[in-house]
């Protein structure tokens, strides 16, 4: 059993809550235990999961949002920035899922956060427990 933090990005509550209890799920199947800690937007994520992983008090960690593109450039910034953050902290041995919809509307993201249909936050916390094997077989 090991122990996993679903870090969230809380902007829209309806889709967070179905991306959380599909990682919930994902990772309660697989015989893990998770706590969930929230973040302001999608930016702080890779901060905090930087933070937490200093503690050595989780396994790895699962990464929750939604960014819906809007009428500005924000949209890109978030979009790649969140992923480029995530991206370098798996490259320093940190196991983490990315569960950060980056969509067009709504109707994408409630299409990819319902458990019954894509299931990403499922997704991201199977990635998350993929990497934290690979990490306990060869690290």
């Amino acid at each position: 059993m090991a122990r996993f933090l679903i870090v969230e990005a809380r902007f829209y509550d309806h889709l967070n809550d179905m991306l959380v209890d599909g990682a919930r799920s994902a990772l309660a199947a697989a015989g893990h235990e998770s706590e969930v800690l929230t973040v302001p937007g999608a930016l702080e994520i890779p901060g905090a999961i930087a933070i937490v992983a200093e503690s050595s008090q989780y396994d790895g960690f699962v990464a929750i949002g939604v960014v819906i593109r809007g009428e500005t450039y924000h949209f890109e910034i978030v979009a790649g920035e969140s992923a480029r953050g995530i991206m370098a902290l798996t490259m320093d041995g940190i196991a983490i899922g990315n569960g950060i919809l980056t969509v067009e509307n709504e109707e994408q993201a409630l299409a990819r956060a319902d458990k019954t249909r894509k299931d990403k936050g499922g997704e991201a916390a199977k990635a998350a427990i993929a990497m934290f094997d690979l990490q306990a077989k060869y690290g």
